[in-house]
Formats: structure tokens, sequence, C-alpha cells
């Protein structure tokens, strides 16, 4: 094997700092932890976490995780965590390095880096964890720890399972991979509630142990794989019916059946009340992955939103951006906003403040360009574009955030008051003639500027693809006739599981035309209503199945062939 180099070392001596990352859920990461990540030259995280840490690592992290290959691991059955260098863009890795996690992480930090060592759940409850803390504390190198929540408080929390009740209820914890005879006997004969950290496919044998340990088998049970994130799945049973329901449920025999899972164990664990408490599963969108026909940079307030609602954003661009085909017209506008053409400057779009922001940097202008001039942006987002460039508009519509909105609001050219009667308005090439015509119509005289031009975005991953045709997708929101017309064009049409919402008539009808049936429609032309609608929409859905009995499912899990029901939404 190739040896791995780390990044060139710094003082004398580093610093490790063990982190614990939660239960999976990324929202749950403590203040102190992005402080940490945000300042490491050395990531060491476990496999399964990685990916909840590694967006808060600043850009050029060495990052190392967990090798996921058991026949990689140089010493089998040790039981201790192997890692291997994945990419840094100040690493040298030839075939893949496999390393001893203590060794790599002393390794690092004698070299004076700022190492993160990650762990799931809480540092102080992996054993792992504290034979490294061991190493650094034997070696002199300083080291602090950054508590997690732990896996077997956060989980509970998240299936709506409260540990302790007005009593005072006692509260066990037990690892059943570890967990000795006589462990065993000490929960049994306890009434409290005990915690078990399993895998799928050994609950019914834990619960065989807490009943041979004198558990009533009628004691309630709750059982949850993958707590915390948007793939969690609850099943309530007891302690002599776990193995019935989880195969009734079809989970086993199941060739994952070794995923860890939480199980909670007592008469007061609140398993019977799980239906009222149960806040996290029975989010309206939870677990539907919703297709976002968006770029990230667009979609990142929608994409929070639809994850409030418990739904997974996936954010496929159908549109691309690019220059206008002639840029005269642009700059000698821009010069205008300079010389004082303009009274007002009007952006429609993120990107047209972002061909204005792009032109200035050509100029090596800033945001003082636009002293003395009236700004107005047609939305939320279009305004935090504006400020994050230094500018604060003068005017944001009341209401609808849309031209028809930004009309309302604005004032008609007034000679007395007005100095100049021109208004600059950026904006793409096939935008349509309603902000032009209604400001003339106020009396202001209007350079309509192309200010960038939109194409067809390149076809999106072959996976994502599949995926919109074959079912993948639980609901797709189209925002404007022109992500239908471009996404059936670079993926295909959707699947007649999909649920379709669209943000008004026009859209709505361009979806009809592509041959798809439109299931949700936005109240008003705004894409944080149509999210809104959409989380309606999966409420009521949710809501006629527990009513009629029958499970709660995803669209995208419907059988095949299953006939969709015409919406009224």
């Amino acid at each position: 094997m190739s040896p791995t180099t780390l990044p060139a070392a710094g003082p004398e001596h580093g610093h490790v700092t063990f982190l614990g990352a939660g239960p999976g859920d990324p929202g749950l990461l403590t203040l102190r932890a992005v402080e940490a990540l945000a300042n490491a030259d050395v990531l060491v995280a476990e496999h399964e976490v990685l990916d909840v840490v590694r967006t808060h690592a600043r850009q050029g992290v060495a990052v190392v995780h967990t090798d996921t290959d058991p026949s990689s691991d140089p010493v089998p059955g040790t039981g201790t965590p192997q890692l291997t260098v994945v990419d840094s863009t100040s690493t040298t890795v030839g075939a893949p390095a496999v390393r001893d996690a203590a060794h790599l992480v002393m390794e690092a930090a004698r070299g004076g880096r700022r190492v993160v060592r990650a762990v799931s759940g809480d540092p102080g409850l992996d054993t792992d964890a504290a034979a490294e803390m061991l190493a650094c504390a034997a070696a002199g190198v300083p080291f602090e720890v950054v508590p997690g929540v732990a896996t077997a408080v956060g989980v509970p929390a998240y299936a709506g399972v409260p540990l302790r009740d007005a009593e005072g209820t006692d509260v066990r914890f037990v690892d059943a991979r570890t967990a000795s005879d006589r462990c065993w006997t000490e929960v049994g004969a306890s009434d409290g509630t005990v915690v078990v950290s399993t895998t799928l496919d050994s609950v019914a044998a834990a619960a065989g142990e807490l009943v041979s340990a004198g558990r009533k088998p009628d004691t309630p049970m709750t059982v949850t794989v993958a707590g915390t994130t948007t793939r969690q799945r609850t099943w309530t049973a007891t302690l002599g019916t776990v193995a019935q329901t989880l195969k009734q449920a079809k989970v086993l025999p199941s060739p994952d059946g070794g995923r860890p899972v939480i199980a909670v164990v007592g008469e007061r664990s609140a398993a019977a009340q799980r239906d009222q408490l149960s806040w996290f599963e029975s989010k309206p969108l939870f677990g539907w992955k919703v297709l976002v026909p968006r770029t990230k940079e667009q979609a990142a307030s929608l994409s929070d939103q639809l994850r409030s609602y418990g739904a997974v954003p996936h954010e496929v661009p159908t549109i691309a951006v690019e220059p206008p085909r002639t840029p005269q017209q642009m700059e000698r506008a821009v010069k205008g906003l300079v010389t004082g053409r303009y009274e007002w400057i009007a952006f429609t779009s993120v990107n047209a403040v972002k061909a204005v922001r792009e032109k200035f940097e050509e100029y090596g202008l800033d945001a003082r360009a636009f002293a003395g001039i009236k700004v107005a942006a047609v939305g939320d987002q279009t305004a935090k574009a504006l400020i994050a460039f230094g500018v604060k508009p003068d005017l944001v519509p009341s209401g609808e955030q849309s031209a028809a909105g930004l009309l309302e609001d604005w004032p008609p050219y007034d000679p007395v008051f007005d100095p100049i009667d021109r208004v600059f308005l950026p904006r793409a090439d096939i935008a349509t003639e309603t902000l032009v015509a209604g400001l003339i119509e106020l009396g202001w005289e209007v350079d309509d500027v192309t200010a960038y031009r939109t194409v067809r975005a390149s076809p999106p991953p072959a996976e994502t693809r599949e995926a919109i045709k074959g079912g993948g997708f639980d609901a797709v929101l189209f925002t404007s006739s022109s992500t239908v017309r471009n996404l059936v064009g670079i993926a295909g049409k959707p699947h007649n599981v999909t649920v379709i919402a669209c943000i008004g008539p026009a859209t709505a009808k361009t979806a009809e035309e592509h041959g798809l049936r439109v299931d949700v429609m936005s109240p008003e032309p705004s894409v944080h209503k149509l999210a809104e609608a959409l989380a309606d929409f999966g409420m009521k859905r949710r809501a006629a199945a527990l009513e009629a009995g029958d499970p709660v499912t995803r669209p995208s899990e419907r059988r095949p062939g299953a006939r969709r029901r015409r919406s009224t939404t």
C-alpha cells in the first residue's frame, strides 16, 4: 500500500476534539460542534456520520472515514475502527491506506493539526472514543470533548416515546450486543423503562431475554429504525408479539436485518400513547422524496420549508443561465446607473441580481453605484440576494410576490417629486411583459434590458432520470410552465404515481398538455404557498389512510398498477 500523507505540519502540538454527531439528524449538532468542524484541519468520522458533519467542515480539510469493507480490516475481530483517507486537497493518497483510528488521530495531532474525531451519538458513550481519549492523555496531546445527543435518548424522543413520566420512572440503558446475563437479570427484575440498543434481527431475542428475566410478555414495546432521519420507522408491539409484528410488517426476514435499532420497553414508557406523541413521523410529508426543478441556490429556502414538513427535497436544475448574446445593451444600462439615467432599478429574480453584480465586478464597481437610485425587489429571495450584495431594497411587495404584486405597491410617476422618469429593468430573455406594461401605465419610461438568457439545463444523472420515470419520487413541484417542458425534455415524464403540484393555472395547463394529472394547485403564485399546498395534500392523505385503518404510505410505495384518484385539492 502507498503511504498516506496528511497535511503539512503546523505547530509542534496539535489538538483533538472528540465530537458527538448525534443520532442522525444534522440539526441536532451543537453550536460548539459546528464551530469545531469549521476550524478542523483533519476530520476523522465514522462512515455513518460523515454526511452529518462534513457539511460544516471548511474547504480543504483532510477527510477520513471508517472503512465499510470488512475484508480490508487488517486486524479482523478486534472491534477497533479502521479508517481510510478518502480525499483531501493537501493529502497524497495512493492505494486506500487503512489505519487504526487512534494511531491516525495521534499522528495528525502530533503534527500540529486540529483534529476532529466525530462519532455517532455521544463520545462519552463510545468505547472506541474513550480509548482514543486515553491515548491522547497518555501522549500529552491536548483534547476536548463536545457532547452530542445520545442515540438512546434522541431516537425515543423522535419516535414520540418519553422515557420518564410524572412519577419519575426509573430508566435503564442496555446494549444488547454486549449485555451480560447479570445485566438482563437486573433490568428484568425492575419495573422501570428499558432502552435497548440492538439490531433489527436481534430485537426478538432481546425481548426474549427480558421475558426470561421476569418481564411480562404483554409489556409495551416500541422498535425504531433509522431514528431521527426521514427514513425513521417505528413499530408498536409487546415483548411477546414483537417478532410477529415485525414479520407482519414484512421487515423480517430481511437482508438488512443487521441495521441498528432502539427499542423502548416499559409499562410507563408511553408506548401506548404514541399515536398522540409521534410528532416526527406524523409530519405531513414525512419521508416523501420531492423533486424540486431548481438549482440548490434557487431552491434553498423552498427545500428548507419542505424539510420542515418531513420531506427529502431533491434539486434538479431544469434551466441554465447564460449571458445575453449581445452584451452592449446591458453595458449601456449599467453605465447609465452611474451617470444618473435612472430613478429606479427593478429586480425580478435572483438571477437578475447576479447578472448586474457580475457586470459591476467587471467594471470595478460595487454597491455604492446604487447611491441615489431607488431599488425594487420582486420578493424576499431577491431582496436577500440584494442585501448580500450590500443593497437594501426600497420596495418589496407587501402582498403577492410577483410582477403584479410589485405593481400594486409601485408609486406612479410624479414630475414634482421624481426628477427622473426612467426605470432600469434587467431581466431574463423569456420574461413576460406584465411589469413593463404596468410601469408604462403608471407613467414611467422603462429600459427593458436582457440581463441573462435561460436555456434548458443538461440532463440529470441516469439514476435520477430513472427515478423520475419509474416512480421513485413521491411528488414534483412545478414552479413555471418552462420547468414542466424542460424537466420532461431532459429527464422524461414523471411516473403516474408521482403527485404533481403546480404553482398556478398556466403551469397546470402545461402539465396537462404533457399528459400529467395535476393533484395540487397553489392558492397563489408563490413557491412557498405551493409547498404549503403540497403539505396540506399530504396531511389529508395521511388522515384518510388512518381513518380507513390503512397503513400510512408514501405515493411511491403504491402497488404497481394502482389507479390514482383524481384530487379535488
